[in-house]
């Protein structure tokens, strides 16, 4: 009898340890959070290996209706993304446009636009519209009258008006979620014929502390885009390649 109690109540010891681990982890977590400045902090660490281990987590996090197969098809390869733990300023909205400046060969790069219409040579992705605004915002010093930012992201933006600005308008950089970057993208009225560098909004978090890729919502859809035939083709390929950073 006395061996039978103490075999259930081993379980409940084994739980506590596993709590105690999550809440130690929760904690680390939240010691890379700078709510002030919405930011986490951590991604300034994360190598290619990091961020490829971070993604893949974050992937079968939120992707338990997924197969071993479809996740394997999400899954991004460290040598795949463009380390830039060089960067030592804090990567806040106001810092964006100098992180740019610093990981291209020639900054005036930015300023122009391909003569294609709808062909950026840089996508910028976050997770939310309002976010995706505040980042046009960051980045005007890059447009010009006839090639302004692309607001690709569906915040008081219908996804015919999207196909339109693409149809007739130059455009160097685009901010979008990736949802409407897919539909954009699948549809035709999006082309990454021109594409130099993707970037992730992925050190900003919100109110609940929450980034990109800490929403079911938001993270599986970002798997969908960064992996991507027309991206990962080129992700490290040495004549046409696209740099895949994290910011």
């Amino acid at each position: 009898m006395a061996t039978a109690e103490k075999s259930r109540k081993r379980p409940s010891k084994d739980e506590g340890g596993g709590s105690k681990k999550k809440r130690r982890r929760a904690q680390e977590d939240d010691a890379d959070i700078d709510t002030q400045a919405g930011l986490n902090k951590a991604f300034e660490r994360m190598d290619g290996q990091l961020l490829a281990d971070h993604l893949a987590q974050k992937t079968r996090r939120f992707g338990t209706d997924l197969s071993s197969i479809e996740l394997s098809d999400l899954y991004i390869s460290a040598n795949f993304i463009k380390d830039t733990t060089s960067w030592a300023k804090p990567r806040t909205l106001e810092n964006l446009p100098d992180f740019l400046e610093a990981f291209v060969e020639d900054p005036k790069e930015l300023g122009a636009a391909p003569k294609d219409k709808g062909a950026p040579h840089t996508i910028v992705v976050t997770g939310a519209g309002l976010r995706a605004a505040e980042l046009v915002r960051s980045l005007r010093k890059f447009q010009t009258k006839g090639t302004p930012v692309a607001k690709l992201f569906a915040k008081h933006i219908k996804l015919e008006e999207a196909v339109s600005f693409l149809s007739k308008a130059r455009t160097g950089i685009a901010v979008g979620t990736p949802v409407r970057l897919m539909d954009l993208l699948d549809n035709g009225a999006l082309s990454v014929e021109h594409l130099r560098r993707v970037v992730i909004d992925a050190s900003h978090v919100d109110q609940k502390k929450r980034g990109v890729m800490d929403s079911g919502d938001t993270m599986i859809p970002l798997a969908r885009w960064l992996s991507r035939k027309e991206f990962k083709e080129r992700y490290a390929d040495p004549e046409s390649p696209v740099d895949l950073m994290f910011y």
